[in-house]
């Protein structure tokens, strides 16, 4: 074996350099693994998004040691919905911090990706992975990808694969591992703005949305506006379920609610300064299992989008330090049914962890295509400070459990009944 392909190997290959990927592999190099980082595209690069990072997102970068201090922190949401309008704080916990941040997604993962190079990893950019490098019993050795304008092949080999695709999941799909039609898939648009609303210190969400057309259904889903603290904000629209969308125009729909505001808030496409663009949201752990034959998925690659709204980096990094952990484990043991018997409880813990306030996500999806109940409980519950703070801990899927007061206590107590997806 020559010398490259002796650098073409490693304990485990992390194929993607988002939030899911750079989070596995510092938490993988925690453990002394050996990990080669493989990325399609070159730092910094554009993502859709909205920036923000809720409490979970927040405490999983802490987890890690990422430095944020000087990052734009929000204390809470400002939520419309019904004609009216409250400010909520994020719940004061033990489990979580009480505030959020948001960062650019372009600086967000060159910075976990650089985290993850300087805990040891070995990233390789430029790196386009095409398809699982299979051995004789069919399980996964190695990916197999080109590299630079010739497209020059190359084969990766590792015992272990995590796929941190995001939506495409090209890995997955070779094993065939489908997406399942019975899941919500979500997709957001959004643009930048140079505006005034850039300092803030909250995040704006307003679930007062109609689709475009002659019906003017009720969307399931939300506008937000979150304010970059650099000059611009971030403004999107999020759809929650595509399946309840009602083939709206999703362009016509952020405009339509964004010419709703003042002019001199500048939020309309005469102040962008990008274009619009869209990115599928996938949810509700839609592709399974999350393991299989030597690949575990993280992110969206295993479909790990919060339900409720549409919340993904945290579950990315949460995901990627799951398959990690699983990853030392399993390499811990003896090659052979040990090794497997760990790695097969890889989607059980996903499960245990998410399924039920996946269901109950899905739940409320149902309910947030009916303009009715959107209208009633909007109007009538941003009312009541105490409705609305059990409903931001659910939503965000942020409580301290039976530990917590008696709103945590609801809180998972309405989980633990809810069966899992």
């Amino acid at each position: 074996m020559g010398t490259a392909e002796r650098g073409r190997t490693a304990d485990v290959l992390v194929v993607g350099a988002g939030p899911a990927g750079s989070s596995a592999a510092w938490w993988l190099r925690q453990a002394g693994l050996d990990v080669a980082v493989l990325e399609k595209a070159e730092f910094p690069r554009e993502k859709v998004c909205g920036d923000g990072l809720t409490p979970r997102g927040v405490k999983a970068l802490d987890d890690m040691g990422v430095d944020t201090s000087g990052w734009i922190r929000h204390r809470g949401l400002r939520v419309t919905g019904g004609g009216e309008t409250v400010e909520v704080d994020w719940p004061r916990l033990r489990s979580w911090p009480s505030y959020s941040l948001v960062c650019r997604r372009s600086e967000l993962d060159a910075r976990l990706a650089e985290h993850a190079r300087s805990a040891g990893a070995r990233l390789h950019t430029g790196v386009t992975v095409t398809e699982p490098l299979l051995d004789d019993a069919g399980r996964v050795a190695g990916v197999r990808a080109e590299i630079g304008p010739d497209r020059e092949p190359q084969e990766w080999r590792a015992p272990l694969v995590v796929s941190a695709e995001g939506l495409s999941g090209r890995l997955a799909k070779a094993l065939g591992l489908v997406r399942r039609e019975d899941r919500p898939l979500g997709v957001a648009v959004r643009r930048y703005v140079r505006s005034p609303r850039s300092a803030d210190d909250y995040l704006d969400i307003s679930f007062d949305l109609t689709a475009a057309g002659p019906s003017r259904d009720s969307m399931p889903g939300y506008g937000w506006i979150f304010g970059m603290g650099d000059g611009t904000a971030n403004v999107g629209f999020g759809l929650l379920d595509t399946r309840r969308g009602t083939g709206a125009d999703h362009r016509e729909v952020l405009r339509r609610w964004l010419d709703t505001f003042p002019a001199g808030q500048q939020l309309d496409e005469e102040h962008a300064v990008t274009p619009l663009r869209g990115a599928g949201l996938p949810m509700a752990l839609h592709r399974g299992p999350a393991y299989t034959r030597g690949l575990l998925l993280t992110g969206d690659a295993a479909g790990a989008v919060n339900p409720f709204n549409g919340e993904g980096i945290s579950y990315a990094m949460e995901t990627g330090r799951m398959a990690a952990e699983t990853a030392a484990e399993a390499l811990a043991a003896a090659e052979g049914p040990a090794r497997e018997a760990v790695l097969r409880r890889y989607p059980d813990r996903l499960r245990s962890e998410y399924g039920r306030h996946h269901r109950l996500g899905m739940g409320f999806l149902a309910l947030l295509a009916r303009p009715d109940v959107v209208r009633f409980t909007t109007a009538h519950g941003l009312k009541r400070p105490t409705l609305v703070d059990a409903a931001l801990r659910l939503m965000g899927n942020l409580s301290d459990g039976r530990r917590g007061d008696r709103v945590d206590r609801a809180v998972t107590l309405l989980t633990r009944l809810a069966p899992a997806v």
